[in-house]
């Protein structure tokens, strides 16, 4: 069953654009976040930029008190929350008891909380020091705070399947107001700037060593060299479209019209990574053809042989078209965000359906010999946008897709 579920609220922390509004001005005119890395010193590191969100005073924006209680994920996660209820007009403290509740997404973010609870507890000695004392609770921090903060008792969970996250979190939301939650917060916002947290992502070997931030990430391009981290990411409300009518004064973005994950099978099978497949499901679930989707928002990991897979599986499922499908990575412009990174990829198919125009991949002028796709590079594309894919992968093998349709 497809639908059943719409977007009437968001909330954008990113490193170009700080709130929705700036955020979309800066993506439609090519603006990037990415710079040198200056929340720590990184002189000594292989790696040396990443996205980050400017000029953010928590203090401009939440309760004093709630400041040392949180990390700078939670008080982005908290901001982004307050300004998506906000933007649908949605007030949980109105509501039933139990009519909302909070989905989101966590992958990177514990980092910068353990190294600080990390340093707490070395204080005190060694013998006191626990990485599960400092890592037990962070997974349900941005949920828990988000909650807590705005009464809502509904169901609440995270999901951590690293940068797909994003996309499991809104379906999850989409299935909890299907079974009759009024109002669902869910996406995500990650943020992993810190010596201890930029370690464990240079040990990927995913991560660009370049210096100069326009040549850094450069999915499908023939210099690709891997990818630029950054923090931030988007929340959204979601909600029952006759309940949101009924309250008035919102806006409905879009539909949450389909949904497919899959999970990759081990690096030494010869199957098929499952990108396709969550594609094929995703549309099958929206009801939809290949030929309805008039945009793609790729997960575009900066690493050749990924983006040649996901250019495949692309190619498998809308190679077959008259028309090809423009695709896009609007992300060149903040960097990866894990689990933020999705979730802001949605928000951006949403806000370009709004005005059929397809936001550019920047940065890329040199395509990749296997890359067969219609990039949209350079300058945004005007277009008429009913229906959007949203594509991730994350960290391990994990697939997902996201279909989204223009809200009638």
């Amino acid at each position: 069953m497809s639908g059943g579920a719409v977007v009437t609220g968001l909330g954008i922390v990113a490193p170009n654009g700080f709130g929705a509004a700036d955020y979309w001005e800066a993506t439609l005119h090519g603006r990037s976040g990415i710079g040198p890395l200056t929340r720590f010193e990184a002189g000594g590191y292989p790696a040396q930029l990443a996205g980050e969100v400017p000029d953010f005073e928590p203090a401009d924006h939440l309760p004093r008190r709630l400041i040392p209680q949180t990390d700078h994920m939670t008080r982005l996660a908290l901001v982004a929350a307050e300004w998506a209820l906000a933007d649908a007009g949605a007030d949980p403290a109105q509501m039933p008891e139990y009519a909302a509740g909070v989905t989101t997404a966590s992958a990177s973010g514990g980092f910068e909380f353990g190294q600080r609870e990390l340093e707490k507890l070395w204080s005190r000695g060694p013998e006191h020091v626990s990485a599960y004392q400092s890592f037990a609770w962070f997974y349900a921090v941005n949920t828990g705070q988000i909650s807590i903060r705005h009464g809502m008792k509904g169901p609440s969970g995270v999901l951590v399947t690293e940068q797909a996250g994003g996309l499991d979190a809104v379906a999850q939301a989409r299935r909890h107001v299907r079974d009759g939650t009024g109002v669902v917060v869910t996406g995500g916002v990650d943020a992993s700037l810190c010596p201890w947290g930029w370690t464990a992502q240079i040990a990927s070997g995913g991560l660009s060593g370049r210096r100069d931030p326009d040549r850094a990430y450069l999915p499908f391009d023939a210099d690709a060299c891997g990818y630029v981290p950054g923090e931030g990411g988007a929340i959204l409300t979601v909600e029952d479209p006759r309940s949101a009518a009924r309250r008035g004064g919102c806006r409905a973005y879009g539909e949450i019209a389909g949904y497919g994950a899959t999970f990759d099978p081990p690096p030494w099978s010869d199957r098929e990574p499952g990108l396709r497949r969550a594609i094929e499901t995703a549309l099958a679930d929206a009801g939809a053809g290949p030929d309805e989707v008039d945009a793609v928002f790729a997960d575009a990991a900066g690493l050749p042989e990924a983006d040649r897979r996901e250019a495949e599986a692309v190619d498998a499922v809308f190679g077959g078209r008259t028309r090809p499908v423009p695709v896009t990575a609007p992300k060149t412009m903040t960097g990866r965000l894990y689990s933020g990174g999705a979730a802001l990829d949605t928000a951006t198919a949403l806000l370009a359906m709004a005005e059929d125009v397809v936001p550019p991949t920047v940065n890329v002028t040199d395509p990749a010999p296997y890359c067969d796709l219609d990039l949209v590079i350079g300058e945004p594309r005007n277009t008429s946008l009913h229906t959007c894919l949203v594509l991730a992968r994350g960290y391990g093998g994990f697939n997902s897709a996201l279909v989204l349709r223009r809200a009638e």
